[in-house]
């Protein structure tokens, strides 16, 4: 049953039928147009599954290239159409309906390169097999002169001149002898004009340094034959390209008698490659140089002498996204354009250039002796450039940028490295709240590539067993005693040592992987609170209760309550042994699904603190409201009365906050206790426990229960 006029086979069958209708006029064939077409479908389809493959195959498009030859498409005008046909029809017969348009003309685009690629190839080797069988006839013509003349000369005359390539014999002066038709098609000159003309009058300035060397070498004898890519200028100023091979013919005792050139027009071959060249280092959207031609330039800039330098500017749009949402990609189209545009018009002077490297992101580079004011200069024009507003679809849309900017001598670092630092130092420019430039600092690219490098190790440091649990105890003001403990993780890092939590948990809380993290924590932390306990003899030393950090993403996550009561339970820990700790800014404005996990937790006993209390400008009277029975208040309080006497009005605002706290009846704990004198006065205050350098700081959990162990036994 045959396809469907509109299903994936029917337009296959009409891609291959257009492509055909194109080719055919100029291929050499006996077969009928569609006999010719059926040869081509094939072909059609083995590029239609190259175009929608998973991973892209290059060798799809060398095959199709090949099978032009194959089917008699040599002249260079099968191939241009060719590629026409492929480039304006492929992706609209043969692509997914589904997929990225601009994924599929980029690939269509590199088929298009490796089918050039093929049909050179098979063209050449074509050619050369050509050359070999019209050299020995030639040859074989001039050793059987004597012999028979008559049989030879019309052998050889039928070879001559009904190659496809253009073929010459000249004396070893150089006088042109004999032409055949296809080189005077090549030239665009009768007989009568090539013949008589010396090979030495065809110099052209692209002529490789070589070629007449090689040719002098011929003559003389010195060499059989020698093969380059020579240029030709034709009566009407245009050049002709070929690929030249010249052989020397020598007579029946061996002496040299005449040369013979063969001529392979590949002048359309080589505008072809230009062009190939061109969409391959080109962006297709702004016509800017890509990614690609860029980094070819800077690795040439960053390769100058001594003496030289560049600057770099790397530019990300600010709020691009937001266009692309709400009025569609088609509009951040144009707006790229018109962005693309205006950076072109700054980089007009001499070493100076602007690429595009992909999505909103652009570079614009400047190389020359002094680049420190060229490259500031540069920043400041495109900084200007965006200033106005941008027509899309009736509206006027503002455009802003943040830009990084590294600037340096040549030859100390590779391009791989520059960009990399031009592209930290723009997310810098960002992150400052964006619409400027930065310049790029040594130390920050560090740190940048540091917790980069700490991001992508992350994942895995948990499985590998990097993690460990410090414990700081936390003491009763009253009476000396040890109450419990605060588990507080570190990273055993194999490069960079023992990590504090300030150094991995935002990268935790980023990466999402504060979950499981947390959960591993929680457990740990319980388990060590079992532990003590089964070590004091059940709770002969009082309980001890472990204060665990809550991040505001775990806060969220749905499965906080239901982990906690498994752990609690595996375990054997009672909930009141357990306190969870949530700092005061993750909790401002919280509604009443995020207060949810916390009030189920609180009423199962588990005690809630409010971590860093004063610094998260919190209405205080939205105390009553939240599940807490713990206020923990921010050193930031407490740091003058380290010394004695303490500050007045830091003691009115800690005396404050206690009674608050104990009328609302909230226990408070104060951190970061350094000093006998500070300690006292928080006691005096009325604060109920404290943790601090004063009393131990993080320690291994056998620390904690001989501390404890001390003050149970006096």
């Amino acid at each position: 049953m045959s396809a469907e006029p509109d299903g994936p086979e029917g337009r296959l069958r009409r891609f291959a039928t257009i492509w055909s209708r194109a080719v055919y006029p100029v291929t050499s064939t006996v077969a009928t147009r569609p006999e010719f077409e059926e040869r081509l479908l094939p072909v059609a389809r083995r590029l239609s599954e190259a175009l929608r493959a998973r991973a892209f195959d290059a060798e799809a498009g060398r095959e199709a290239g090949a099978a032009l030859v194959e089917a008699h498409c040599t002249d260079p005008e099968a191939l241009s159409r060719t590629l026409d046909c492929v480039d304006a029809y492929l992706v609209l017969y043969c692509g997914d309906e589904d997929g990225d348009r601009e994924t599929l003309r980029t690939r269509s685009a590199r088929l298009q390169h490796a089918m050039a690629a093929g049909f050179a190839q098979a063209l050449r080797e074509r050619t050369l097999a050509e050359q070999e069988a019209i050299a020995k006839a030639a040859l074989q013509a001039q050793g059987v002169v004597a012999q028979a003349l008559h049989a030879t000369e019309t052998r050889f005359r039928a070879v001559f001149e009904g190659a496809a390539i253009g073929i010459g014999i000249a004396d070893l002066d150089g006088n042109v002898l004999q032409v055949n038709g296809a080189l005077t098609r090549m030239f665009g000159l009768t007989e009568q004009a090539l013949l008589g003309r010396n090979v030495r009058d065809w110099t052209h300035p692209d002529d490789a340094p070589q070629t007449w060397r090689l040719y002098e070498e011929l003559v003389s004898g010195e060499r059989e034959h020698y093969h380059v890519e020579k240029a030709f200028y034709r009566p009407d100023g245009t050049v002709l390209w070929t690929n030249l091979t010249v052989s020397l013919l020598r007579d029946a005792d061996g002496e040299p008698h005449y040369q013979l050139a063969l001529m392979e027009d590949t002048t359309e071959r080589r505008l072809l490659n230009l062009r190939l060249r061109y969409e391959a280092t080109h962006d297709a959207l702004t016509g800017l140089p890509n990614r690609t031609f860029f980094f070819e330039r800077l690795e040439k800039a960053l390769a100058a002498g001594p003496g030289q330098r560049f600057g770099l500017c790397y530019l990300d749009l600010d709020g691009f996204k937001t266009v692309n949402d709400s009025l569609g990609h088609a509009a951040g189209d144009r707006l790229l354009v018109e962005v693309a545009d205006r950076l072109q018009s700054c980089a007009t002077a001499p070493g100076e250039m602007v690429a595009r490297l992909g999505g909103d992101e652009f570079v614009a580079l400047t190389t020359g002796t002094d680049t420190r004011r060229s490259v500031d200069e540069l920043a400041g024009r495109i900084m200007n450039a965006l200033l106005a507003p941008i027509g899309i679809d009736g509206r006027e849309l503002t455009v802003r940028g943040s830009i990084g900017i590294v600037e340096g001598p040549a030859g100390e670092r590779s391009a791989a490295e520059v960009l990399r630092s031009a592209d930290i130092t723009m997310y810098r420019a960002k992150a400052a709240g964006g619409n400027r430039f930065e310049l790029a600092d040594p130390e920050a690219d560090a740190r940048a590539i540091t917790r980069h490098g700490l991001t992508t190790a992350l994942p895995t440091a948990l499985d590998r067993g990097e993690f460990f649990i410090e414990y700081q105890p936390l003491v009763h003001l009253g009476d000396g005693s040890v109450r419990g403990a605060e588990a507080l993780v570190r990273w055993l890092h194999p490069q960079h040592g023992v990590l504090s939590p300030d150094r991995f948990i935002p990268l935790a809380e980023h990466t999402g992987l504060i979950v499981p993290l947390g959960r591993w924590v929680l457990e740990q932390s319980v388990r060590q609170a079992r532990a003590w306990r089964d070590a004091n003899g059940g709770d002969a030393l009082g309980p001890l209760r472990i204060n665990v950090n809550l991040s505001p993403c775990q806060l969220t996550h749905p499965g906080l309550v239901q982990d906690t009561v498994e752990i609690l339970e595996r375990t054997g820990v009672a909930p009141d042994a357990l306190c969870l700790e949530v700092t005061e800014s993750a909790l401002i404005g919280a509604d009443d699904d995020l207060l949810k996990p916390l009030r189920r937790l609180a009423e199962m006993g588990v005690d809630i603190a409010l971590d860093d209390f004063g610094t998260g400008y919190s209405n205080l009277a939205n105390l009553r409201r939240l599940p807490v029975s713990v206020l923990k208040l921010d050193r930031s309080f407490t740091q003058s009365m380290q010394q004695f006497p303490a500050d007045p009005v830091d003691l009115k605002i800690v005396e404050g906050i206690v009674s608050l706290a104990h009328n609302l009846d909230l226990a408070v704990t104060v951190e970061g206790v350094e000093t006998g004198a500070q300690a006292e006065q928080l006691r005096i205050l009325g604060c109920d426990t404290a943790q601090g350098w004063y009393y131990a700081r993080p320690g291994p959990p056998e620390r904690l229960h001989e501390l404890a162990l001390v003050d149970a036994t006096g």
